[in-house]
């Protein structure tokens, strides 16, 4: 049997003596036998691949989230555009993601993963196609609402996708990891895409009047990947056997355990029984059961978290070139500024991706929440110069995406297989209200007491968040089904 601490790449003869010998005891329902499966067949080159093609759908994600700050300061000079109208273009585009995330969470449970994560991937790029051509103010408009929809939908399902395919031993580490290209390289190199193209390439771009379509365009790149899912992005065998559809678990089992996304063709391995399926039937999806029982206690927990530490993110990324400016800094060196504290988020994204393979999540959760609330406060008080801004600011950012992907890889946990994908958007929507919501107020803070009072809320929040993150429960080195081993009711 192969030893799930190492790559492998399994040929169907192998796949079926694993199936033969996998351990525990004889499977009782479908999803337990398919986590059994899961565990035996180890991590290898498929599930590699599956995270690459999720890993680039949320990086291209974050690029598009980020871009309409990048190119404000140039739509108010071509178009002539006043404060309020630049802010409501990020209102209708934040507005429309909590949409997009409850959409897709709905999709995700009665669709399928691989259906909700094509389908975002092909709204926001639609979206950024509009925008890029939009004749006028309202056309753009349309169009940011178009790609928020399709922006807030995409990091659920991927968390929930990973977090359904991967071994319970790389589970977090393989979620979590969604983050690098997301928060750390996504942010990072969002603002140097930015800076190149509405700088140095600007002219060759038609200058500042066409320079930001091209910014936006070039967004729609990330279509060719609509492809690549539809062809080998497989659907994963928890939501199959959750559906009833246990031969085609089966199927998607082969595949993975052949190392290939590609179908080979060989023999499909009853990896679980299908009397199991038979007997089980497809679950019945009750999407309100996230806001019921102990479910209920487990969405608020890191409902809250999920607030603070997204609110905290965003306020800092929206208000951090204004900080900059106020202090002398030009819109230049501010986005370079900020570009750079950024290696600190892909370097906290890291570190996440290693903690959620090795320590609890309530643990790295506390600890990190604490170490971000001293941060915080140690910035508000002693950023002055470009050195200790760049050391303190990289190190605030280490933390926001330390936790940003705990939570990524902690909440699809909490939830049973019939109503993950839900239960993960509506956790991931209370980031967005709060991306929409906190840096109002605290733009109004910066404005009437400066950086200190809104570094000082900011500390608070992260307080909070330590104390709201020792209500979940626990779910590190256990298998989903056993986290949620409720008895369920089929339709």
């Amino acid at each position: 049997m192969h030893d799930a601490s190492e790559p492998a790449t399994h040929s169907p003869a192998h796949s079926a003596t694993t199936a033969q010998v996998r351990p525990g005891p004889p499977a009782t329902d479908a999803l337990s036998a398919v986590g059994r499966a899961l565990d035996a067949i180890g991590l290898n080159r498929a599930h590699k691949l599956i995270l690459l093609m999720v890993l680039l759908g949320a990086f291209f994600d974050v690029m598009e989230e980020n871009s309409l700050g990048a190119v404000g300061p140039a739509l108010k000079d071509v178009w002539s555009l006043s404060t309020t109208e630049l802010a409501f273009l990020q209102t209708v585009t934040i507005s429309a993601m909590i949409i997009g995330k409850v959409v897709t969470g709905v999709i995700g449970d009665y669709k399928g993963r691989r259906f909700a994560l094509a389908f975002n991937l092909f709204l926001y790029c639609a979206g950024a196609l509009i925008c890029a051509t939009a004749p006028g103010y309202a056309v753009l408009a349309l169009g940011r609402f178009v790609v928020g929809i399709g922006l807030g939908g995409e990091m659920a399902a991927g968390m929930t996708m990973l977090s359904e395919l991967v071994p319970t031993r790389f589970r977090g580490a393989m979620v979590a990891s969604l983050n690098v290209g997301a928060g750390g390289l996504g942010n990072m190199l969002s603002f140097g895409f930015a800076a190149l193209v509405l700088g140095p390439l600007g002219n060759f771009f038609g200058g500042p009047e066409t320079s930001w379509r091209w910014m936006f365009g070039l967004l729609v790149i990330p279509a060719v990947l609509v492809v690549l899912y539809r062809r080998y992005l497989p659907e994963t065998p928890r939501y199959l056997a959750s559906r009833g559809r246990v031969d085609e678990a089966n199927q998607v089992l082969t595949r993975l355990a052949s190392g290939r996304l590609k179908d080979t063709g060989a023999k499909v391995v009853e990896y679980v029984p299908l009397s199991a399926g038979a007997a089980a039937g497809p679950q019945k999806v009750r999407l309100s059961e996230v806001f019921h029982g102990r479910l209920l206690r487990r969405t608020a927990a890191l409902a809250v978290a999920s607030w603070m530490s997204f609110g905290a993110q965003v306020t800092v990324l929206v208000l951090m070139p204004t900080i900059l400016v106020d202090q002398g800094y030009s819109i230049t060196k501010s986005l370079t500024f900020t570009m750079v504290m950024n290696v600190g988020s892909l370097l906290g994204a890291a570190a996440a991706t290693y903690a959620a393979a090795h320590w609890p999540r309530r643990l790295v959760t506390t600890a990190g929440a604490l170490a971000a609330c001293l941060t915080a406060l140690t910035f508000g008080f002693l950023a002055h110069g470009s050195a200790l801004i760049l050391l303190l600011g990289g190190l605030f950012q280490f933390f926001v995406l330390m936790l940003n992907s705990t939570i990524f890889a902690w909440a699809p946990e909490l939830y049973p297989t019939r109503i993950r994908a839900f239960g993960t958007a509506m956790i991931a929507v209370q980031g967005n209200i709060a991306g929409a919501l906190v840096p109002l107020g605290a733009g109004l803070l910066l404005d009437s007491s400066g950086v200190v009072a809104v570094f000082g809320v900011i500390a608070v929040m992260y307080a909070v968040m330590a104390a709201a993150a020792r209500l979940a429960p626990e779910t590190f080195g256990k298998r989903l089904e056993d986290i949620n081993s409720e008895p369920v009711q089929t339709a």
